[in-house]
Order: C-alpha cells, then structure tokens, then sequence
C-alpha cells in the first residue's frame, strides 16, 4: 500500500499533464480576485461621479437653455362632459426668425478630496427677431387673440443658476423678466414676462443678457428660423455634443472656440403651433447620468461638455482586462522554467508569484489617483517586478533564469502600457502579439516529446 501511494505522489510529482491542468486551474482561480479588482474600479469611478453630482447640486447644474419663446392666448371652444361648447384658453406660440447668441464661458475647477469637478460662470447675449404673429395660419380669428396678454418665455434648466436679474429689450422697450411661466405647453420651468404685441405691427427686435452659473456643461435648443451661437472659453478640454457639432471650432492649449449655424429645417418642431403639440424641454443632455432631455428638444439640443481630463479609472479598467494574459502567460514562463530544468515548483509558489501579479492593480488604481495613471504605472510595475525578481531568485538560485524572467515581465507590463496608448489600434496590435507568442512557443517545443519528456534527460529533449 505504501508503495502504491509513493508511486502515485512520485507519478503526480513528475507528471507533466497534471502539472499543466494545476497551472490552469490556479490561472482560473486567480481570475477571482481580478475580478474583485475591477468591481473595486468601477466603485472608485463611480464614486467620484457621486462627488460630481453633489458639487453640481450645490454650485448650479448642467444648464439647457430654450427661447425666447413667444406666447399668445386666445379663445377657443370645447365641448364639455354634457356636451355644450364652453369657451376656453388656450396658447399659440412662435418662434423668432433669427438668434444669436455669443458668450464667454468662465471655468473654475472644485475638489472634494480625490475627485474634482468643473463649475462655471456665463455671460451670455442673445439677440434676435420675431416675425408679426400670423393667426390665420393657425386658423385662428384676430378677434379670438388676446394680445395683451402675450408673454416671451425663456426655459432655463437650473434656475439657481441665475446670479442677475434678466432685462429683455423689446422692440425698444425695457421688461424685467420673472421666475416661473404662465403655461406650461411648451416649458416646464423658466423665467418670462408680459410685453407689448400688436396686430399686424411688423417685427419685434429683442435683446437680452444672462449671467448664469452652471456645472459640468451648457446646451442650447435651437428655437431661430436660423440659430447661430458663439462660445469662447479658455478651458482646454471641451467636448461638443448634441445633435449639432461646430460648424466651426478652434481647441488649443489655451481655451476654444465654437461657432454653432443651425437650421429650421434641421429639427423637428416648426417656428408657430397650437397648444401643446410640441414640448421643448429645458432638462440637461441624457449624457454622464444627466437627466434626460424631453421629445423634440432632446433631438436638436447641442452644446459642450466641459471635461475634465481625468481617465485613470478608464484606462485602470482597461488594463484590469488583461490580467488574465497577464497571469497566464507568467504562468507559461514558470512551467516552461519548470519542466526543462526539472525545477519543481510548488501551487504555493504560483499562487503567490499570481497575487503580486493581481496587487499590481490595486496599486495603479490607488496611485493613479494621486499621481497620474502613466506614473502610477511605472512605479506600480516596477514594484511588482521587482518583488516578483526576487522570489523568483530566491526559488531558481540562478541568475540566468532570475534575469530571464525580469526580462520577460518587463516586455509584458511594456507591452500592455504601449496598447493602452494605442486605442484605435490596440486590438490591432494584441492580437498580432499574440500570434507572434503563440509561434515563439511552438517552435521553442516542436521537438519535444511531451509522451516521454519525464522519462529524458532535458538535454535530449532540446538537441
């Protein structure tokens, strides 16, 4: 009996079959705690988009701004529940035939701990045109029209926003606008006023600032039969978005510049309707967990983001998707190491060569967030490697296979740091890699015979 079971101990000892299927099951059981790591990224990223949003909610949030919208009531008639016409009120509103609008964005960037978040200050002009309201092609009677009692409506998503009070010039006249609008067809929140409109009186002329405050991004919905809006800002890192890009835009170190031309017929909603038939909503852009945009506005808004240039956890999490090609291909190294030198190394050993491999991650997420992530990534691998080089040192007690596999992690960890820069062209390269390694190691074993390889020195196995 004791012989059977030195047998079977010396038989799984010198196995070159077991010690393989050994080596997967560790690779596989290390994917656990790599798994851990990516969860613990995706909790760092989401954290600092929590920070995000509190300083947002306390400065002032994403603004979308929508209008000057013109409203006109008039009456019109129902048929109630016991079937009698009832006069009712009702809304027609127009849009202005052309705006304007030029600003200055003023960023200031706000810390909460690790994380940061970008804040700004806008002065803002807009200026533009309302043609003379035409009710017969609404079907409307001019004698159904309250003309009294027309107001212009500009939607503002974060009111709090607001730092000045708003003075809209109207066709020469001066009005103070007021939070809140009467109806609802159009806005759900905004700030408007009363002003004078006239039957037939030609155009209105309209000018109006705004001194606003806002977070993270500012968004326009085009309301003009032509829109055309200029920003400027000294903040280096815009990103445009929306349904519209810069028809012309210049980015440098120093700030940028955008300039937005927009068309009616671009959008979905026209310049005049009744009611409620087309709803511009004055919520942020759906992007970074902002509340989404309301039906027609939602297609036609467009703006910019205000970015800041932090990607460490994009990037972190990136690289976390290697470590499986990490592990395993240290792990190739070690029993290739293993077998032709008759070097017997124990799981133990493995496995702890596989958690220096997974504490790597830890230590670029946690660097990374201190130093940078291409930093962070030097220290953090050449910390590893160098713990790795002297445990295997001290397993090996030869220099040439200690050097061997310093040299071999060096390529790794610099091979994966080049594919992250390479983003257009990353799957490009791994998978070129790979096969290149794949033929590396095929033509280094060809002449083995894994059948009689523990029953031959391992000089005959290489001749």
């Amino acid at each position: 009996m004791n012989n059977f079971f030195e047998r079977l101990n010396e038989w799984v000892r010198t196995s070159v079959t077991i010690r393989m299927l050994s080596v997967a099951f560790l690779i596989l059981l290390l994917l656990i705690p790599a798994s851990m790591i990516e969860s613990l990224i995706r909790e760092r990223e989401m954290r600092q988009q929590d920070v995000i949003r509190e300083i947002s909610s306390k400065w002032s949030g994403p603004q979308t701004l929508t209008g000057p919208i013109l409203s006109i009531p008039y009456d019109a008639y129902e048929r109630a529940n016991d079937g009698k016409m009832v006069k009712v009120t009702q809304w027609a509103h127009f849009l202005p035939e052309s705006q304007a609008v030029t600003g200055q964005l003023a960023p200031q960037t706000r810390r909460r701990g690790l994380y940061e978040a970008v804040v700004y200050n806008a002065q803002l002009q807009f200026a533009g045109r309302f043609p003379s309201p035409d009710f017969s092609e609404l079907g409307i009677a001019p004698d159904q029209v309250h003309w009294n009692d027309a107001l212009v409506a500009v939607g503002i998503s974060d009111m709090r926003g607001i730092e000045k009070e708003i003075q809209l010039q109207w066709a020469g006249q001066t009005y103070a606008l007021n939070s809140g609008i009467e109806t609802r067809d159009v806005l759900p929140g905004g700030a408007s006023v009363k002003v004078r409109v006239a039957e037939g009186a030609g155009r209105y002329e309209y000018r109006f600032d705004l001194e606003l405050k806002g977070s993270q991004s500012v968004f326009f919905v085009p309301v003009g039969r032509e829109t055309n809006v200029t920003l400027q800002s000294d903040w280096p890192t815009p990103s445009f978005d929306g349904a519209f890009l810069p028809a012309e835009r210049d980015v440098t170190e120093t700030g940028f510049q955008a300039k937005w031309h927009v068309l009616h017929l671009n959008r979905q909603y026209p310049q005049q309707w009744k009611g409620s038939a087309y709803h511009l909503a004055t919520e942020a852009s759906p992007r970074y967990g902002i509340e989404p945009a309301l039906q027609q506005s939602d297609q036609a808004a467009f703006g910019v983001h205000l970015l800041v240039p932090v990607d460490q956890y994009q990037k972190s999490m990136r690289t976390a998707k290697y470590a499986i090609m990490l592990i395993a291909l240290t792990f190739v190294v070690f029993f290739f190491i293993e077998i032709l030198t008759r070097r017997n190394i124990h799981p133990i050993q493995y496995i702890l060569v596989g958690l220096a491999l997974c504490v790597f991650y830890t230590l670029l997420l946690s660097l990374s967030e201190q130093i940078g992530f291409n930093a962070a990534y030097a220290v953090a691998a050449l910390a590893t490697i160098g713990l790795i080089t002297a445990y295997v040192s001290s397993i090996f007690k030869n220099g040439r296979l200690t050097a061997l596999m310093a040299g071999i992690l060096t390529v790794l960890y610099g091979f994966i740091f080049v594919v992250l820069q390479l983003e257009d062209y990353a799957l490009l390269l791994g998978s070129i890699a790979l096969f290149v390694l794949l033929a590396v190691l095929m033509w280094l074993t060809r002449r083995i015979d894994w059948y009689q390889f523990g029953k031959k020195p391992p000089q005959e196995e290489l001749a």
